[in-house]
C-alpha cells in the first residue's frame, strides 16, 4: 500500500508530504538491521514486550499525526495546541500497542521538526536542520522548557535527574546538537562516499551512540551501561565503520552483547529517525 493512502484528501498537500517524510523516516528506521538492542524485521533485539508488529501497529496510529502538527506549525498555533496533538498521538499509540511506548520519543521530537517544518514551508523558507532548530525554539522553546519543568515522571526523567542526563527536552532545548551536529553530517557524508543507504544508516546511527546521553541506555543499564554502548560505538567508528570489510560482523556481535545485557538504545534510534528526515526535506 502506497503511504499517501494513509492520508485524507486534506493532509496530502505541503503537510501531508511532510507527514509522509517523517512516516517514511520512522519505517526506514525500523527497516534496519543490526541495530545494537533495537527492534528490527530480524529480531526484537532487547525487548521482551514489543516486535516489529509492535511498532508497525503504532506506525499506523500515528500516520495522520505528523500531518496535522505541520499544518498547526504551518498556521504558527501555539505550544498548547501541538501540545494537544502530541498528547492525542501518545494516546492513539498506546492503545494500538496495548500500552507500549514505541514512539514516545518521536511523537516528542519529530512532532517539533515536522511543524518547524510546517511553519517555514508555507512562508518559502528553507528546511535546513540548524534552522528547524532555530524555528521551534524561536516560537515554542518557551512552552516545551515550561512543560519540561511541569512534566510527569517517567523512566526518562528519573534518570535525567539520578545521572544529569540530557534528555530529549534537554536536547532540544540546546539546538538539537546531536541531531545537527553529528547526525545529518554523517548520514550525509557516508551516502555520498558510499551511495548505499543501509550502510549510511548503520554509520549513522553509531556516530549518534557515540555521543548521545541516551536516556534509555542509562534507564536499563545506568551509566556503565550508556559508557559500554558508547565505548563500543567509538571502537566500531575508529576501525573504519561501515568502510571496513568486517563492519557487518562487528555490528553484529556489539547487537549479540546489548541483547545479552538488556541494553537498547532507543534514543539514538529517535535521532536517526529525525536525521532521515531532516535529509529528506533539504537533501
Amino acid at each position: 500500500m502506497k503511504l499517501q493512502t494513509f492520508f485524507p484528501p486534506d493532509l496530502r498537500g505541503a503537510s501531508g508530504r511532510i507527514g509522509r517524510l517523517a512516516t517514511r523516516a520512522l519505517l526506514a528506521e525500523l527497516a534496519l538491521h543490526p541495530k545494537p538492542g533495537l527492534v528490527s524485521p530480524v529480531d526484537n533485539g532487547a525487548h521482551d514486550d514489543m516486535n516489529l508488529t509492535t511498532f508497525v501497529r503504532s506506525l499506523l496510529a500515528l500516520r495522520f499525526y505528523f500531518a496535522a502538527i505541520a499544518e498547526a506549525g504551518a498556521r504558527a498555533a501555539p505550544f498548547g495546541e501541538l501540545q494537544g496533538l502530541g498528547i492525542e498521538a501518545e494516546r492513539r499509540m498506546l492503545a494500538a500497542t496495548g500500552g507500549i511506548n514505541t514512539h514516545r520519543g518521536a511523537i516528542f521530537c519529530l512532532g517539533f521538526l515536522a511543524a518547524a517544518a510546517g511553519w517555514r514551508q508555507a512562508r518559502g523558507l528553507d528546511l535546513r536542520g540548524e534552522k528547524l532548530a532555530q524555528t521551534i525554539l524561536d516560537l515554542w522553546g518557551e512552552g516545551v522548557a515550561q512543560a519540561s519543568r511541569e512534566a510527569p515522571d517517567s523512566h526518562g526523567a528519573r534518570a535525567i535527574r539520578r545521572h544529569g542526563a540530557r534528555g530529549a527536552r534537554e536536547e532540544l532545548l540546546a539546538g538539537l546538537p546531536t541531531l545537527i551536529g553529528v547526525a545529518v553530517p554523517v548520514l550525509r557524508a557516508t551516502l555520498r562516499r558510499t551511495g548505499c543507504a543501509e550502510r549510511a544508516a548503520i554509520q549513522c546511527l553509531f556516530a549518534i551512540m557515540a555521543h548521545l546521553q541516551d536516556t534509555n541506555l542509562l534507564h536499563r543499564g545506568g551509566p556503565e551501561g550508556l559508557a559500554f554502548v558508547q565505548n563500543a560505538a567509538r571502537r566500531f567508528i575508529e576501525a573504519g565503520g561501515v568502510e571496513a570489510p568486517d563492519w557487518r560482523r562487528r555490528a553484529l556481535d556489539l547487537h549479540g552483547d546489548c541483547v545479552a545485557l538488556h541494553l537498547s538504545p532507543g534514543g539514538a534510534a529517535d535521532c536517526l529517525a529525525a536525521a532521515w528526515f531532516v535529509h529528506g526535506l533539504s537533501p
